[in-house]
């Protein structure tokens, strides 16, 4: 079967600026800043991630998944910096069918991802998102698309129900310009009477690759079942891996513990029923460099190896 290898490579410049330590106050989202931040008081104790998890469901989202990383931190590394600290994954049903109408690249971020946490001793926990404009810098879609702005509405009153006393928090960096690829895309010819056992072939091959360079699945979504079941048939799959590397978010995050609003990472997978590729795609590293400003020699050298382990990975399946 001819497998053919397409790099896609998405870059966008943006203005740089130095970045200082604490956030300033803020009474709505920033969209001059890629990531969100909304904090609030919890001397108390009484918001949780699962309190947090709960309102979420309830705001009509669907949850992938809501870990406890401090576990995984100290048994790999023998210490943590937090009293509290989840990555979480979600998404919209709804809108993520509407989306992928017009934007099939929205696998992107379905799921979102975001991080829960509170610092060693604060008595306050955070949750970080990306700001839609980011999401549509990185898609490459029109920021003020209708059915985006309404995603970013659900995900405010989300936060609101689950930290009625919250605040959103301004980063004090703000977007560091770049000029590598924000998206990693692939296409794989298939052939179409054997399309689904290369599939499985592929997706077997794929997932035995994972552990062996560091990665874990955190999650997997067949957002074609959703499709279906809205009787939206234009795909024959498309699947969403979460993939996360240990090292890169405890590295990262001990100076920017808003990076889970990257990790874990979304990497799709579909193929449209009159279309013979396979395509896929996920978000760079480049992104968290970017959006968080990072210059830490340690966070950069953990994510471009992470970058460069994915890119082998895929680039040894297709080829």
């Amino acid at each position: 079967m001819k497998k053919t290898l397409i790099g896609v490579l998405l870059a966008s410049l943006l203005a740089a600026s130095t970045f200082a330590n604490e956030p300033k106050a803020s009474s709505a989202s920033k969209t001059d800043h890629d990531i969100q931040i909304f904090t609030s008081d919890n001397k108390d104790g009484k918001i949780t991630p699962a309190t947090i998890e709960a309102a979420f469901e309830k705001g009509g989202f669907f949850i992938s998944a809501n870990r406890d990383m401090n576990g995984p931190f100290k048994k790999q590394f023998k210490e943590t910096t937090f009293d509290v600290y989840n990555l979480f994954t979600f998404f919209s049903k709804g809108l993520t069918l509407e989306l992928v109408k017009k934007y099939p690249q929205i696998g992107l971020f379905s799921p979102m991802s975001m991080s829960i946490y509170t610092k060693h001793g604060e008595k306050t926990v955070s949750i970080s998102t990306l700001a839609p404009a980011a999401m549509a810098k990185i898609l490459k879609i029109p920021a003020d698309d209708e059915t985006l702005l309404k995603l970013d509405k659900m995900v405010q009153d989300a936060l609101k129900s689950a930290m009625p006393n919250g605040k959103f928090v301004e980063t004090s960096y703000t977007v560091q310009a770049t000029k590598d690829p924000l998206v990693t895309s692939y296409e794989m010819e298939m052939d179409p009477e054997e399309w689904e056992d290369e599939k499985e072939e592929f997706q077997m091959e794929f997932e035995g690759s994972l552990a062996p360079n560091g990665f874990v699945m955190a999650g997997f979504n067949d957002l074609n079942y959703d499709f279906d079941e809205s009787k939206y048939d234009v795909y024959d799959f498309y699947d969403v891996y979460s993939i996360c590397k240990l090292p890169v978010i405890y590295t990262v995050a001990k100076v920017h513990p808003e990076a889970g609003a990257f990790a874990p990472c979304s990497l799709y997978m579909y193929k449209k029923k009159d279309d013979k590729n396979m395509h896929l795609a996920f978000p760079s590293v480049h992104n968290w460099i970017s959006s968080m400003a990072i210059k830490d020699k340690d966070s950069i050298k953990v994510l471009l190896e992470a970058q460069k382990s994915m890119n082998k990975i895929l680039t040894g399946l297709i080829e």
